[in-house]
């Protein structure tokens, strides 16, 4: 049952919890791995052998003689430019041998074999030099991504209180692994607050926003006494750096001592609320309001709402990447009835459990990127779960 009211608490602040450090990096997907290479290692050799086998057993009125340049051909896909070379040599080799043993020289036939062996190695070496250069920028992006993405996706801290935490991150653009989706944890004197977004579009500008609303939360969350006075200052901020129509949804999220959790949602997909009796409920606004940076556009922001939060209950926030993941019949993600997933004890292997359900129900690999970010009340202080 959802009720609406004010974020800020009357009396002296209550103490900020501490914060449990994370226990390591942000758990993001890799991106799927390719099959094993091995059969590209073994494969030019193993066409240089049945093209032996066959000209030697058929003759050379077969003409299989010109493929043995498939051998440096496919040398070249994988591995370093040296190993294309030598296999390149080997087959030169090769068809000199199987030249001199058919008697090709003799009439001139052998030739073009040999300039033809002579010309793949060549342009494999070429091939081999310049993807090796490619991946190796490729490299470097991956690691100027990476030092941005804890940048501005730092860790969340496991713990604060009475709470658990867990964040999982799942970005579209498998490369980069950086995206416009957006976390984070902080305490302050009103309880520990808490941001999740979703930036609209992509690339450094979707990147360059979430960096603008993640720095006013931050600032704001440690300043402000009240829940509305952390949006409008997140507002004020991004309103400076947009222009035109972008905008970015967010629920913004406090947990104090008391047993409910103050919300104010930006347009954002309502939170999912897992019950400790195993009920299951969104976390609704009572009214719907607009994005962040489209405040010019709306007579009012949004109404805090307080929704009850009790030892054992979970808060699962998450963006429209989870819930708008469709399967092979265009049946978006039952986010819903899937949280019973949630039942691990650990909160990082529960993330797990349906990032995973999720990448299964899309049947592959997910078209925008999904963040979500459980909170588990325990059950008792001195619970460890």
């Amino acid at each position: 049952m959802l009720s609406s009211g004010g974020a800020g608490r009357a009396g002296s602040p209550p103490p900020v919890p501490p914060l449990e450090p994370p226990e390591h990096p942000l758990a993001v997907d890799p991106p799927k791995q390719p099959l094993s290479p091995r059969v590209l290692v073994v494969l030019p050799y193993g066409v240089m052998a049945v093209v032996t086998t066959v000209d030697v057993t058929a003759g050379p009125g077969v003409g299989f003689l010109p493929l043995v340049s498939l051998g440096p051909a496919f040398a070249g896909l994988v591995g370093g430019w040296r190993r294309t070379a030598v296999v390149g040599s080997a087959a030169f080799l090769l068809c000199l041998g199987l030249g001199m043993y058919d008697g090709l020289f003799e009439g001139r036939r052998g030739l073009p074999a040999l300039l033809s062996v002579a010309g793949v190695t060549v342009a494999g070496v070429v091939a081999a030099v310049m993807r090796q250069r490619r991946e190796a920028e490729l490299a470097n992006v991956r690691s100027i991504a990476e030092v941005a993405q804890r940048v501005l996706l730092r860790p969340v801290p496991r713990g604060a209180g009475p709470l658990r935490i867990a964040v999982s991150y799942t970005s579209a653009v498998a490369e980069a692994r950086i995206g416009g989706d957006l976390y984070e944890v902080v305490t302050s004197p009103g309880g520990v607050r808490i941001i999740v977004g979703d930036v609209q579009g992509k690339g450094l500008e979707a990147v360059e926003s979430a960096a603008v609303v993640l720095g006013a939360f931050r600032e704001a969350a440690h300043d402000e006494a009240e829940l509305t006075a952390v949006g409008a200052r997140v507002e004020r901020a991004l309103g400076r750096h947009l222009g035109g129509e972008r905008f970015v949804t967010a629920v913004l999220a406090e947990i104090g001592d008391g047993p409910f959790a103050t919300l104010l949602n930006f347009g954002h997909p309502a939170p999912l609320v897992v019950r400790a009796g195993g009920a299951v409920d969104f976390a609704a606004p009572p009214e719907r309001a607009l994005p962040l940076g489209l405040a010019a556009y709306a007579d009012d922001g949004p109404k805090p709402h307080t929704v009850p939060f009790a030892p054992g209950d979970q808060l699962l926030f998450y963006t429209d990447g989870v819930t708008e993941a469709r399967d092979g019949g265009g049946r978006f993600y039952p986010l819903d009835t899937r949280a019973t997933l949630l039942k691990d004890d650990d909160p990082e292997e529960a993330l797990r459990a349906v990032r995973e359900d999720v990448v299964a129900h899309a049947e592959g690999p997910l078209h925008d990127d999904a963040a979500m970010l459980l909170v588990r009340y325990r059950e008792a202080h001195g619970d460890d779960r």
